[in-house]
């Protein structure tokens, strides 16, 4: 079967694409976000903004955004990759599945990278602080999925952990590209990324094949009963660092609530990890994930299917 990394050393943003620089585009009254992707932005409490304020909330959902995307390549999908790479799963991989693997650990430090340069030139040219982020909270609840479902077994939560992400779709990948009110800079380095993440995605689908084809009875219960979580964990909404940013604003601690409560209300989140999720239920599907007694069962209750 072909593989999606072929070409990679012709293909790969790491090897092809040139540094993206943040111009002048600011002054033109170009966004570093796009707004209507920002959930509480349209709160009739955010209307008392001053532009400012405005502003420096849109370069703050920006900075999340990138720094979740520089802590989970590198701490959770390289934290597995390198284990593929280095034959270190307990499977018995072709090589050119973990020489593809070796790459895709090039493409998510590249994107780590990147991610963070653009973090560095918006804080240099906007003088809109960065502030600090902590992604170990984050972390902990993912890995905390595991440890309640199957405890022992961290490798394998790791790699579910990647194949989840990794056969997600969501909006960004494919809305931020196409935006012309987006600084290019934004535009472009999203738009490379998503060009990586299309070859990631067949990779990891595959690599579930194999990985559902080498569990044996018990431990496929204990993985079609974990996935549901583990969708729900990894794709719900990270309101910590949304809440420290309008902290900086000059709404009250009450306002703030009000728009944390009004912007994400629990059916309407369960609605976009349903949606962003859809293909990876999809590949589950496929491999007979949902055959496992009980599995279809949980994936409805966690609002899934």
């Amino acid at each position: 079967m072909k593989s999606p990394l072929e070409g990679w050393h012709d293909k790969a943003g790491v090897r092809v694409d040139p540094r993206r620089v943040l111009n002048a585009e600011m002054a033109d009254g170009r966004t570093l976000f796009p707004e209507k992707l920002i959930p509480y932005l349209a709160h009739p409490h955010m209307r008392s903004l001053d532009l400012d304020e405005h502003r420096r909330v849109v370069a703050r959902h920006l900075y999340q955004y990138l720094q979740f995307t520089t802590h989970f390549e590198t701490r959770v999908v390289n934290r597995a990759t390198e284990r593929i790479a280095n034959g270190t799963t307990g499977l018995d991989l072709d090589p050119s599945v973990r020489l593809d693997a070796y790459k895709i650990y090039c493409d998510e430090a590249y994107h780590a990278l990147y991610s963070y340069d653009v973090v560095a030139q918006v804080e240099a040219v906007t003088r809109i602080k960065v502030p600090e982020y902590d992604f170990t909270p984050f972390l902990n609840r993912l890995d905390d999925v595991g440890r309640q479902a199957m405890p022992g077994e961290t490798l394998l939560v790791q790699l579910l952990q990647v194949v989840v992400f990794e056969t997600l779709v969501t909006a960004l990948l494919k809305d931020i590209p196409s935006d012309p009110q987006v600084v290019d800079v934004v535009r472009e380095t999203v738009r490379d990324h998503a060009e990586d993440e299309g070859r990631h995605h067949i990779y990891f689908s595959r690599f579930f094949r194999e990985l559902w084809t080498d569990l044996d009875a018990g431990m496929r219960r204990k993985t079609a009963h974990c996935l549901p979580e583990l969708i729900h964990r990894s794709l719900a909404p990270e309101l910590a660092p949304v809440r420290r940013s309008l902290e900086l604003t000059s709404l009250a601690r009450e306002e703030i609530d009000s728009v944390l409560a009004d912007s994400y209300p629990a059916a309407r989140v369960s609605a976009g990890i349903r949606s962003s999720a859809r293909h990876s239920i999809r590949l589950f599907e496929s491999v007979g994930v949902l055959d496992v007694p009980g599995a279809r069962e949980a994936f409805e209750g966690a609002g899934l299917r």
